[in-house]
């Protein structure tokens, strides 16, 4: 199937979990983070603050973790600047205040940004993902130009509610691959 069919099945599915569903999966998703990961020598980690109307994997609890048990890694969120439609990468902490954007995406009102080269380890939202490590998103293209602007060496990790499809029939050699993929089950090795 292609990028546009798998992403209007699978956006369903994500909207169709329960509420007991989707902290459950994000819970175990957590879990499997921060059992497979060494995050010792993680400086800067990128992760998206989870879109409600998307029903997306919870991030929170991830934070939450990660200001709690390693506060020598900085998390960072991204806040997207409509005018380049990039992603800029903002310092993410406990007291950092958060609005809604045009999108209904919470962001940080103010907050000191880093430069995309900088950040070590990116986890990333999708809807579906291949074997081989191809992601579908939501199709505005936002982290295909911002995994493109990463360092080669980033950790890009997806995280998802469901296990891999066989393939996207779509997919493109160019498509920035994810590294793994953690799911509510497993870690899925896409190298």
């Amino acid at each position: 199937m292609t990028k546009v069919e798998l992403r209007k099945i699978y956006l369903a599915k994500q909207k169709n979990l329960s509420s007991s569903e989707r902290i459950e999966k994000s819970r175990q998703i957590t879990g499997q983070f921060f059992q497979s990961f060494d995050l010792s020598k993680i400086r800067f980690l990128h992760c998206f603050i989870a879109i409600k109307k998307f029903n997306e994997v919870d991030t929170s609890l991830i934070f939450k973790r990660l200001w709690r048990e390693f506060p020598q890694v900085q998390a960072l969120v991204p806040r997207i600047n409509f005018q380049t439609r990039e992603i800029e990468n903002l310092k993410f902490t406990l007291e950092t205040k958060l609005v809604e954007n045009a999108w209904k995406i919470k962001e940080p009102t103010e907050s000191e940004s880093v430069k995309t080269k900088e950040i070590d380890m990116v986890l990333i939202p999708l809807l579906c993902f291949d074997e081989k490590g191809f992601r579908v998103g939501y199709g505005k293209g936002f982290y295909d130009k911002f995994l493109s602007d990463c360092r080669e060496d980033v950790l890009k990790i997806g995280l998802s509610f469901f296990d891999p499809i066989g393939k996207i029939a779509d997919a493109q050699e160019f498509d920035v691959k994810l590294d793994f993929c953690v799911t509510p089950k497993k870690i899925v090795n896409c190298k």
